[in-house]
Parts: C-alpha cells; structure tokens; sequence
C-alpha cells in the first residue's frame, strides 16, 4: 500500500465512469482505488443531485471506508450556484454546503474542497455540467447588463464567508480549487479573494497541471502559498490547453517542484489527478500507480 498522504483523487473515478459518476455506485469506486494500493482517496458530492444522493447514502458509505481502512483526507462539494445573483438560490447552495460539510465530518476528513468561484455568468442555457470551463464554455458567458461588478462582488465574498463559517462550525478547512475561468484560477487570484473573505480556514489546493498552463510559476506559488496549501493535485500539463497527463508526459519540472516542497516543509497531502476527457492517459491504471510508486520513492523516500 502507498504512503497515506498520496492520495487518489476523484477524477480516477470520473474518467471512468463519466460526469458525475453514480452515486450510488460509491463503494464499488471506494473498492476499485484500494485495489489500485491506496491508503487515502478522495470523494465528491456534485450538485444537488449527486451531492443529494451521497448524502442520502453517507453513512453507508462511511461504514464502507471503514470496512476497507481508508482515509478520506478531503471531500469535493462541487456547487457553482454559490456565487448566484440570486439570493434565495445561493442559500440553497449554502444548504447544499452544509449537507456536504456533515459528509465530510462523517468520513473523517480534515476539509471540503470545490472550485474557486466561478463568476455569476448567463450561458446561453444553465450553467454547464462540465469540470472545466474552457474557451469554448467562457467564451458564451457574459454577466447581465444591468449588475455592477462591485454588487458580484460582495454577495460573492459574503457567501464565501458564509460557507467558511459553517466549514468552522464542522471543524473543517474549505480549500478553493483553481482552474482556468475562475475568481482564484493562480496564486495573486486567491490571495486577493483570502484577503477580502478574511477567513483563516480558507485555503488553497494547489493544482500543478490547471496552474502550469495558465502560466503560474509552480515553485514561486508554493513558496508564495506555504502557509494556505495542505493538499496538492499533481499531474502534468504540456502548457497549451487544459490537461492532467501522466507524470512525465508534460512538462513540468518535478524537480525543482519537489525541491521546492522540502523547503518550505510541506507535509501535506498529495492527491494524484491524473486523467479526464481532456487528457490523452491511455493507461489509468498504470499512470496512478507509477505516480504513486514515484511519489513515495523519490519523494517521500519510504515504504508506506
């Protein structure tokens, strides 16, 4: 088995089974990535539906962890109708949160973990079931005429606060998820929105592959973001379009990333994110497994 703190992210789940995968099929998902070796994984609850389901189920789910003597460091709610123009509509999403929040604490884990918020765009239809707001997606999005960006902004920063306070009241962190189209999509975006939630359980989930290809320097934002990072989503990315390729397919400089992880001390987790509809990954399996075989020899240097 591999070292707990490497982790196998969800979107092992996702790319084999679509998104969002059944619900229902949880602890058939939870089976699959022990099989794979891993000690930790990661869960999601994706909108209403998906997130409505998992909760129906949680304490089945939670006895499935059990049985199988997995940690499930973070749980992903996945809600981009918290940043809604709609009052009523972004205390519904915060009614979401909680539920995702009571998940979480039942699975034991140490936060929640979405996207950054994505701005309250109109689409040509709804808001679109996709992982990744892309230039196809972002470029039909537009905000309404007759919104000021100053009013976007504090309902904005004032539900973000709110969903703070309730991941405090369940003893979790809330960790923003950066990708390209979002209010947090690099370091100086997040640090601008931490400052204006000004909430110490807000953190960062430093995503290699979504910050490479926006130009982020990897190592410059860990050293930057030391203080706010408790867990890392690690693929690579050859720096022309969105992507979480197999480690070593791109071109990411994982030695000096992983140096520069020695010297800020990070012991933290590390949540392997390899794969997608977006990726060209022709072996799952063997690009989780080699990750994890990599991760725990070259870097955290001992048998698990």
């Amino acid at each position: 088995m591999y070292n707990e703190r490497i982790v196998c992210a969800f979107l092992y789940i996702i790319t084999k089974y679509g998104y969002p995968p059944k619900a229902e099929d949880t602890e058939k998902h939870l089976e699959e990535m022990k099989a794979l070796g891993f000690k930790s994984v990661e869960l999601e609850g994706i909108r209403e539906e998906h997130l409505g389901k998992v909760y129906e189920n949680r304490h089945r789910f939670a006895a499935k962890i059990k049985e199988l003597g997995l940690n499930v460091p973070y749980f992903c709610t996945v809600l981009p109708g918290l940043s809604s123009l709609d009052a009523a509509e972004r205390e519904r999403q915060l009614a979401l949160f909680e539920k995702g929040c009571e998940v979480a604490t039942l699975y034991g884990s140490l936060g929640v973990l979405d996207n950054a918020p994505l701005p309250p765009y109109q689409f040509p239809e709804d808001i679109p079931v996709v992982r990744h707001y892309g230039d196809e997606v972002l470029s039909a999005a537009f905000l309404p005429r007759d919104v000021t960006w100053e009013k976007v902004w504090d309902n904005i920063v004032g539900t973000y606060r709110d969903a703070c306070d309730i991941a405090a009241r369940h003893g979790l962190t809330y960790l923003m998820h950066p990708a390209e189209g979002l209010l947090a999509s690099n370091t100086d975006a997040y640090l601008y929105f931490h400052d204006a939630v000004g909430r110490d359980n807000l953190r960062f989930t430093l995503d290699t592959a979504n910050q490479f290809v926006v130009r982020d320097n990897l190592a410059l934002s860990m050293t930057r973001l030391k203080d706010h990072v408790d867990y890392i989503h690690v693929s690579d990315n050859r720096g022309q379009k969105v992507e979480h390729l197999a480690v070593g397919d791109g071109r990411i400089r994982w030695d000096i990333f992983l140096e520069t992880l020695d010297r800020v001390g990070y012991k933290g987790y590390l949540g392997l994110d390899i794969g997608g509809d977006e990726s060209a990954v022709p072996d799952l399996d063997g690009a989780y497994k080699g990750a994890a075989e990599w991760l725990q020899k070259d870097y955290l240097g001992k048998a698990a």
